[in-house]
Order: structure tokens, then sequence, then C-alpha cells
């Protein structure tokens, strides 16, 4: 039975394209033998947060971690946090396995799997302290709009795996997408936003080299954090 407020309709339109990539011979070790160390495999379940990882903690969610610089330095850096990653693209997670492994980041496990599948059925509601969306596929072409991520069903359904109180932390370096993001997330009732607009780079999410570069050449990074109302 699904746990859903109300039901996610089937999605023949994903916001990404699963292409077969080069993996390096770490990563293929990581996925082998690392996986079943740090990695969940997807079971439309609810998870058991406590079971998981051991202890009683807050839980932050990160969807589309890409290839991992910077969830890893968010778990390093927040030790009393337990975080939780979903990425669909193998490299990806094969590099953050590496990561996880040299860190000792006893604090992360990693889903490979379609995101809103795995917070359909594997989040129960009101569980999470935090949801990271960094930096999603902007699609930017037009007729490609359709396929962004950040799209009122799914907000609604972050927005009930929220905690109260908990925070929905989206950032994007597409201006056209943050004004979509932010039109999209103000419009959701069960979310209140932190800022007048678009909020300062919060200190958690640590600045990623591609967006110290696009810095430099005056490129804008739009940072946005809802919070779950009470």
């Amino acid at each position: 039975m699904s746990t859903d407020p109300s039901p996610y309709p089937r999605r023949p339109i994903r916001s990404y394209v699963l292409r077969a990539g080069r993996m390096g011979s770490g990563q293929v070790r990581a996925l082998k033998e690392l996986a079943p160390r740090y990695s969940i495999g997807y079971a439309a379940t609810c998870l058991d947060p406590v079971a998981l990882f051991g202890r009683q903690a807050p839980v932050v969610l990160e969807i589309g971690f890409g290839m991992g610089d910077a969830t890893a330095a968010i778990a390093a850096a927040h030790p009393e946090i337990d975080f939780i990653g979903v990425e669909v693209h193998e490299a990806g997670v094969g590099a953050l396995l590496q990561r996880i492994d040299e860190r000792g980041l006893g604090n992360l496990r990693l889903i490979q799997h379609d995101a809103v599948e795995v917070v359909q059925h594997m989040l129960a509601p009101d569980s999470l302290a935090g949801i990271h969306v960094y930096f999603p596929d902007p699609w930017h072409k037009k007729r490609h709009h359709k396929r962004r991520l950040i799209q009122p069903a799914l907000v609604a359904l972050l927005a009930s795996r929220l905690a109260p109180g908990g925070t929905l932390h989206c950032a994007t370096d597409w201006e056209d997408y943050a004004v979509q993001m932010l039109e999209v997330l103000s419009a959701c009732p069960a979310l209140e936003n932190t800022a007048e607009a678009y909020a300062p780079r919060p200190e958690m999410r640590p600045l990623t080299k591609f967006e110290q570069r696009g810095l430099k050449l005056g490129h804008g990074v739009w940072d946005l954090l809802f919070r779950r109302r009470a």
C-alpha cells in the first residue's frame, strides 16, 4: 500500500537519461567490494534509519549527488547527521563509494535507483530532517523543461517526507530554472520560504570546483531554502 498523501502519477517522462559512461577501475572495484557495505537495494518498503545506521539521528536525503564530492564533504563535516544519497548513474555511485571508504563515513548510505520511487516507497512521511537537490539537470531547451526534476507533484511528495521544521534545499546555476524552482516551491502549501526569494548559500553546502570556476567567470548560482510548515 502506498504511503503517499496522494498517488504520485506514473512518470513516462524521466528527469534523467541513463548513458553508458566510462568506469575507472577503482569505481568498478568499489561497486563490487564496497556496495554491499554502504549501498541499499531498492525495495518498495519503508527504510528503518535506526536499523540502517545503528543509532537515532536526524536523516537528510540527497537526490542526484553526481560524483559525490560535495556529499562526502557534507557527511564528513556533520557526523551527527545520517545521510542517504540517491543517484542513478553507476560511475557516480562507484566514485562516492570510494570516498566513503577512504574517509570512513559511517553516516552515509547510497541507493542507486530512481529518486521518485525511492521517496515514494522507501521513506516514511515526516521522517526527514532535510532534503538536498543540488544542481539537477537544467534541461535548458524549452521543449525539455517538462523533464526538469522540480515539478509540483514531486515537491508535494518531498514536503510530505519532511518532518515539521525540516528543510528542502535546492541549488542551480541556471537562472530560468531558479525562477521555476522559486515558483514551484512557493506554491506548495506545506512549505515556507526561509528568505525573501533566493537564500544565501548555507554553510552546509560546500562550493564545488565547477561552481568556483563559474563564479570566477561571473556566472550566478541560486540557492532556495524552504521549510516544512509545522
